[in-house]
């Protein structure tokens, strides 16, 4: 599996980092903790298959023509993840820049294999993650810790590509 990710300027990427420990410290199995060197806060445009190295170079140019893109993170998410298990999120104001971005990502990626369902145009709920898989109890308590979550603008300023199967994210655009 291939993503497409936006990852944050620094301030949004202390800001949703905070979220995570705040997690972490209450006991709540945040992702504060993920063992991957390359691991931090990053909004997901679009997973599938694979993707050919010449759409990676045109979707490394219509990035780098759109970031930085600042958005507002409003509200928490819940997605369901395997049985009763949900996970949370930040939600993230599906803004017309961004929404017009997912879809030029999503016209270059038309004909790549195996486009994950959830990250497709239309059913896309553009979210930064907060936790890993909670039962409900954690999911309640997860809620109790963050109380009124607040609302944050913040800045989206480069992206990248995760390989799920070699485990590495390369820039895009590559060398940026």
């Amino acid at each position: 599996m291939r993503t497409i990710e936006l990852t944050c300027a620094p301030a949004l990427d202390r800001a949703v980092r905070t979220v995570w420990r705040q997690l972490a410290d209450g006991g709540v199995d945040s992702l504060a903790d993920l063992p991957h060197p390359a691991h931090r806060p990053h909004l997901t445009l679009a997973a599938c298959g694979a993707i050919e190295p010449e759409r990676l170079a045109e979707l490394g140019e219509l990035l780098a023509g759109a970031l930085p893109l600042e958005v507002r993170l409003s509200g928490l998410l819940s997605f369901s993840a395997r049985s009763r298990r949900r996970v949370l999120a930040w939600g993230v104001v599906p803004s017309p820049a961004l929404v017009e971005l997912h879809r030029e990502v999503w016209r270059l990626l038309a004909s790549a294999p195996d486009p994950g369902p959830l990250y497709l145009p239309g059913r896309w709920m553009p979210h930064l993650g907060l936790t890993r898989r909670l039962e409900p109890p954690a999911l309640a308590q997860a809620h109790e810790l963050l109380g009124r979550h607040p609302d944050l603008t913040g800045t989206f300023d480069a992206a990248r590509t995760f390989d799920s199967e070699t485990q590495l994210t390369v820039p895009l655009p590559p060398g940026s």
